[in-house]
């Protein structure tokens, strides 16, 4: 058998006799060959294809991919040397052809033949070595931008000149755009929808049809006809006109949930201020990514306007790629729609940044609540797109006056509400115990498929579960946010508790995103919007349609911020005018001739 070349400092015999170790393996796309916090029992030499390097993370939208390895490279020699738990986890992303080694093996040659061994161990620990010399360099590169990718400066460079020429559409001729647009959206809402849930194994095609449809009319619906750029009108008393100019080149992360509505969505309000974007979508739907790039660039083509207004990163993204974008001199800012690492890296860019926080939505019933309305709400909000709407409802404050009645009008609309018995079988399987959070593969996915994994059974469809708790403010997966149809259910006894445990579980995490009430009281209702630390108080609406202005006057949008209480910049639901700069010019006007408000 022949040797990979990163044993070529072995003499003969040592290379003869590591020959003699090693196994030939293969996998599949998709497969995973180790994961990180397992055992460190074997190292691999790829011969063929390539590998994605990738961290563990609980934020199914932060971009968790490190690098990628091909033929030549070694993995997992670290954990073999040190015999501790994996620092990464390893997915073959085309076949993968290589050559493996135990410790086992190696153990076994240390008796046998200690001087062999002693020579591999040293060539295992070279090639670590080089890796963290590497490691370094890329670390500096992030830090201080010594080495900038010619794929970030091409790109980047080609939406500039694109955004320099489209600046002075009349608005007629942008709205036209955004019509043709928004038709060819529509036309293909259901085959994307169906393609995203193919290639991620997230949410369900009808919803995220409906998703793809409000990100395409509904949008549209909240920007035309209205002023993207240049003078916004002159104030009398004051004589300064506000004149609104585009920033530029915005840079748009997109997430693995939403990904083509976020793309309808940033595309739309992106163009309507005259800027240029590049979309940046998550390397889990680079397929359906292409798919709709190409059919913006088609109806771009079309309609006369340069097709490098909307361009995205076709090469795999690593959170390198992405910082060295979201750093360029050129990006005038940064829409972040993502996971809080995601972000927190924006913000930390050097750019101006758009961004968003974790949703952790309380859902207050009231003992005054309508509660077939309230139960039938919560269902059809928390199961739509099997729960990744981060404005959904994740936490029920339920008045004890009323839950037993809630509970007979949720489990009327398809909820099964769990025993203490089944609860504590259900976060038994549930639960990552090394994370203490709910497992991954249970984002996205039905209550239906969670159910049946975890041992439930209704005699209905299910459609959410929802797990009776209580909180003493340890760290606990029920007072956190849940990107799946589960909601956890807790006991207050008056408004002075609700309200309290809202805020509480809102600190715990979701802090400036949503609120819910269900009351028939408006002062009631005034109360608790007055109380919570967040950007949306939603009243007697289901939460994820509720967000995005469907059963709200909320505008549409797939970027929700949570202004300071959230860590960010804006609590508006992101639209087009907050992509643009208003420039204010300001006349001589005499003293004294201003308004108590604006003196002269």
């Amino acid at each position: 058998m022949s040797l990979p070349g990163f044993f070529d400092a072995l003499s003969d015999d040592h290379r003869d006799t590591v020959a003699k170790l090693l196994t030939e393996v293969e996998f599949a796309p998709g497969t995973t060959i180790f994961t990180e916090g397992d055992e460190g029992d074997a190292a691999y030499f790829i011969d063929e294809g390539e590998v994605r390097i990738e961290l563990e993370l609980p934020e199914v939208d932060t971009e968790s991919v490190l690098r990628y390895e091909g033929p030549g490279a070694t993995l997992g020699e670290v954990a073999l040397l040190d015999r501790l738990p994996r620092s990464a986890t390893a997915v073959a992303d085309t076949l993968v052809r290589a050559r493996t080694i135990t410790t086992a093996s190696i153990d076994e040659l240390a008796v046998r033949e200690p001087g062999a061994a002693l020579a591999l161990t040293q060539e295992l620990a070279r090639d670590a070595t080089a890796k963290l010399r590497t490691l370094t360099s890329q670390v500096g590169d992030l830090l201080f931008a010594t080495s900038p990718d010619p794929v970030v400066d091409e790109l980047v460079g080609r939406a500039v000149a694109a955004q320099a020429e489209f600046a002075d559409w009349s608005e007629d001729r942008v709205d036209a755009l955004l019509r043709r647009l928004a038709e060819v959206f529509l036309e293909h809402a259901a085959p994307l929808a169906e393609a995203t849930v193919e290639e991620t194994h997230v949410g369900n095609v009808g919803d995220k049809t409906l998703k793809n449809m409000v990100a395409a009319q509904g949008v549209l619906d909240s920007i035309v006809g209205r002023i993207g750029a240049g003078p916004l009108g002159t104030d009398e008393a004051t004589q300064v006109t506000e004149i609104a100019e585009a920033v530029g080149v915005v840079f748009g992360l997109v997430p693995v949930t939403n990904p083509v509505a976020t793309a309808y969505f940033k595309t739309l309000v992106c163009l309507k201020s005259r800027n240029a974007v590049i979309l940046s979508f998550h390397h889990a739907v680079l397929g359906v990514g292409n798919t709709v790039g190409q059919l913006i660039h088609e109806v771009l083509a079309a309609e006369g306007a340069p097709t490098d207004l909307v361009l995205w990163v076709t090469k795999r993204g690593s959170r390198k790629l992405t910082q060295q974008f979201m750093g360029h001199a050129d990006i005038g800012l940064v829409l972040a729609t993502g996971g809080a690492a995601m972000v927190r890296a924006a913000y930390s860019s050097g750019t101006p940044a758009l961004g968003v926080g974790p949703g952790n939505a309380p859902c207050w019933i009231a003992p005054d609540a309508d509660l077939p309305a309230a139960a039938a709400a919560i269902v059809m909000s928390k199961s739509f797109d099997n729960g990744v709407i981060c404005g959904a409802e994740h936490n029920l404050v339920v008045d004890t006056s009323v839950r037993a009645e809630l509970i007979t009008q949720l489990e009327a609309q398809g909820a099964a509400v769990l025993s203490p018995e089944e609860a504590a079988g259900f976060l038994a399987v549930a639960v990552d115990p090394a994370t203490n959070r709910f497992r991954g593969e249970m984002v996205g996915q039905s209550a239906a498929t969670i159910a049946g994994f975890t041992g439930l059974s209704r005699p209905f469809d299910i459609k959410v579960i929802v797990v009776p708790a209580t909180w003493d403010g340890e760290d606990t997966p029920l007072a956190g946010e849940k990107m799946t149809p589960v909601l956890s259910l807790f006991d207050v006894n008056d408004d002075d508790q609700a309200i309290a445990l809202s805020r509480r579980l809102l600190a715990f995490m979701g802090t400036g995103h949503t609120s819910i009430v269900h009351s028939a009281d408006p002062d009631r209702i005034a109360r608790f919007g007055a109380s919570m630390p967040t950007s949306r108080i939603l009243a007697n609406s289901p939460g994820a349609h509720g967000v995005f202005g469907v059963t709200t006057g909320l505008v549409p949008s797939l970027t929700l911020g949570c202004g300071t209480f959230g860590g960010n910049s804006t609590t508006d639901n992101v639209t087009y005018s907050n992509l643009r700069n208003v420039k204010r010019l300001a006349r001589m006007i005499q003293p004294g001739a201003g308004s108590a408000e604006h003196p002269g």
